[in-house]
């Protein structure tokens, strides 16, 4: 068995409501639902991008909670990376820029595909990257 495709992806943030404001008004997405002070769940693509409060996922559900979820989270850092075409990177640097959010890093990788990288509220890393770079 091999799992087809990642479905959902998740960050963990020091303030949901930065994140929220990020992720919406900088990056776009549309908010699927949140719980305040716990999670934000946006779609992207085909896929959903979980960002938690990652102190709220320590706690384990309740005995007679619906949904046993159990305890989760990462300290520190994350990454995660958005496909974007040459054309689409050219346009978020733009886009990027017009709001005042730096570009940490930007380059060409060996085997082809250029990628951008940003920093998100909480300091998570978030890159743009042509899909090439992994040969897709």
């Amino acid at each position: 068995m091999t799992p087809s495709a990642i479905l959902e992806s998740a960050l963990y943030v020091t303030d949901l409501n930065a994140a929220e404001t990020f992720y919406t008004d900088i990056l776009g997405l549309h908010l699927l639902g949140k719980v305040e002070g716990r999670h934000l769940f946006f779609r992207c693509g085909p896929g959903v991008l979980l960002i938690f409060n990652a102190e709220a996922t320590k706690i384990p559900p309740a005995p007679d909670a619906k949904l046993k979820v159990p305890p989760h989270g990462a300290v520190g850092e994350g990454h995660l990376c958005f496909a974007a075409t040459a054309v689409e990177i050219a346009a978020w640097k733009a886009h990027l820029k017009a709001r005042n959010v730096a570009i940490e890093s930007e380059f060409e990788w060996p085997q082809g595909g250029r990628s951008i990288y940003i920093r998100d509220p909480s300091g998570n890393s978030i890159e743009f990257a042509e899909p090439r770079i992994w040969g897709l």
